[in-house]
């Protein structure tokens, strides 16, 4: 998902603030899975874990591309990985801004605890993680 970077996304230094590169790794999740047809995963995977390296600077003005893709799934969680990278820019080469990964876990309307995937959900992302189990 490519994004440019606005005045709103960065903080006082002039670069991106530290949640915007958060809110760009989202967008990127829900395009991932709406191409999955799955809108049913937004409601039910709450976050349980998010890891964010931080390892270049963005500024104001300059396109980004965030990507999100499925590393793994359980049996009740799931776990992702996603990039940021800056796109060349003003005297600034291309460059991977933010990597990481996030584990969410399956968590159904009316369950205070994870549940196992349905088994459809899980048929639609295991292509998407490499036929990994």
């Amino acid at each position: 998902m490519v994004r440019t970077v606005e005045w709103v996304d960065t903080d006082a230094s002039g670069h991106q603030h530290n949640s915007a590169i958060v809110r760009w790794v989202e967008a990127a999740e829900a395009k991932l899975f709406r191409e999955l047809e799955l809108p049913e995963y937004f409601p039910a995977a709450p976050r349980v874990q998010q890891t964010v390296n931080y390892t270049a600077k963005l500024w104001f003005g300059q396109q980004v591309t965030a990507t999100v893709t499925v590393q793994r799934i359980g049996r009740t969680s799931l776990n992702l990985a996603f990039e940021v990278v800056g796109h060349a820019h003003d005297h600034h080469p291309e460059a991977v801004a933010a990597h990481g990964t996030i584990v969410v876990a399956h968590v159904p309307a009316g369950s205070a605890t994870a549940q196992p995937w349905p088994d459809a959900l899980r048929a639609a992302i295991t292509p998407a993680a490499g036929g990994r189990p």
